[in-house]
């Protein structure tokens, strides 16, 4: 049977569910420089961010358990597993940056500066991720699934 998927999926849910829990830690409740949602009152921004902290333990809690399946049944693959972090992390925040920040507009990554610079860093890192899981990706398929409980 093949596994590349569900190695894949976990990894990308683990990873989404990592930067999420970053980005909302950091930048929402650390620096205060943004909500989820900022088209609105304080309190809605608040409860946003809450909801925006619930998907990313949802995201993180759900590639554990798929994790846990795999060591469990000693299918486990951990260059496709980081892989797929890097890809659903960098995903998530390309997704961020370009959707939620310049098409929805729903918030950005900081106010009252010059956000050019900040954009383009955000993004640079979200395709550098991207770039760093698929190379991890293609490496651990070059080797082939010889003793992937062990890797």
């Amino acid at each position: 049977m093949n596994h590349n998927k569900y190695y894949i999926w976990s990894g990308i849910f683990f990873g989404i569910g990592l930067v999420a829990f970053f980005d909302e830690a950091v930048f929402h409740q650390l620096l205060h420089w943004h909500h989820f949602y900022d088209k609105a009152t304080l309190s809605v921004g608040l409860i946003s961010d809450g909801l925006f902290h619930a998907f990313s333990w949802f995201s993180t809690v759900a590639g554990l358990f798929m994790l846990a399946d795999m060591r469990k049944r000693k299918i486990w693959n951990k260059k496709k597993w980081v892989g797929g972090i890097f890809v659903g992390a960098g995903v998530f925040q390309l997704y961020d940056g370009t959707i939620q920040h310049k098409l929805m507009k729903i918030h950005q990554i900081r106010y009252n500066v010059e956000i050019f610079y900040y954009d383009l860093t955000w993004n640079v890192i979200a395709v550098i991720l991207i770039i760093i899981g698929v190379i991890l990706l293609r490496k651990s398929s070059s080797t082939g699934e010889l003793n992937a409980s062990s890797s």
